[in-house]
């Protein structure tokens, strides 16, 4: 009888988890459908194949700059949230002072607001103070929108940590930091690079953000795009759509296989 229910109760589940596995998919086979069609113009389904619309992108030197500058910057900038991320993630988790709700909401307020709006604030901010570097607005900027997902990832992860085992260690004599870099890292591992995957591809395909702080000099690829488009709006753009989806999934089979972990234990921290 109990075989027999957990059967009918999983067979409606497998379902509705291909229905939204499905629904979440298809918006992204179309650009890649797109991007194989031999008409010159974007149209769907797809007239015959071709790939010269990826030769023509890849030739392209805008697209390579732009391309290289947005992986230098998401780069970037998923280091220096690793560095505030973490600690924050550690005081806000294990100590417990007067306003840690209001810094706790501070730091999360990004995920909250619109980035059209942060990047308003921000661009009048670094006016009053003074401040024409663009690729210096874009780290800051991308950063302030990248930490909360460090912030919450490693967050979740410190919370299943066994306290018993950094107590063991201190009792053995081992200092906060060496419990916190032999004990307690090795746990939140999972968290730490969840939240870089998080923060790389939002930095990666930020462009309510770029738009407001970029100038021609420091020109991410999501503005590129947006030329493309504005320029010709033919299956060259569905490739770089292509490519974009391609190299995020690559990021994931980077992480998988060669750090050898499985998105199971990255998800869970």
């Amino acid at each position: 009888m109990m075989a027999a229910r957990t059967s009918a109760v999983s067979a409606p589940l497998a379902l509705c988890c291909l229905v939204l596995a499905a629904a979440i998919l298809a918006p992204l086979a179309i650009p890649v459908a797109v991007s194989i069609s031999d008409s010159l113009f974007v149209s769907f389904p797809p007239k015959g194949f071709t790939l010269r619309w990826y030769a023509q992108v890849m030739a392209d030197r805008d697209f390579r700059s732009t391309f290289l500058f947005s992986v230098q910057l998401a780069l970037l900038v998923t280091g220096l949230s690793v560095a505030l991320g973490v600690p924050c993630a550690v005081g806000l988790t294990r100590f417990d002072f007067p306003g840690r709700q209001v810094v706790l909401g501070l730091i999360l307020s990004p995920i909250v607001f619109p980035v059209l709006v942060t990047g308003v604030a921000l661009l009048q901010l670094s006016s009053r103070m003074g401040v024409n570097d663009s690729f210096l607005q874009l780290l800051v900027g991308h950063t302030v929108i990248c930490l909360p997902y460090l912030v919450r990832t490693v967050s979740g992860a410190l919370h299943l940590v066994v306290p018993s085992s950094e107590d063991a260690a201190r009792t053995l004599g081992a200092g906060p930091l060496t419990t916190f870099r032999r004990i307690t890292l090795p746990q939140i591992r999972g968290g730490i690079l969840a939240g870089c995957i998080f923060a790389f591809i939002t930095s990666f395909d930020d462009y309510a953000m770029a738009m407001w702080l970029a100038d021609a000099r420091h020109f991410t690829l999501p503005l590129q795009i947006h030329v493309f488009i504005e320029r010709s709006f033919d299956p060259s753009v569905a490739a770089i759509s292509a490519l974009m989806i391609l190299f995020s999934l690559a990021l994931l089979l980077l992480v998988e296989r060669i750090l050898g972990l499985n998105m199971q234990r990255i998800v869970a921290g």
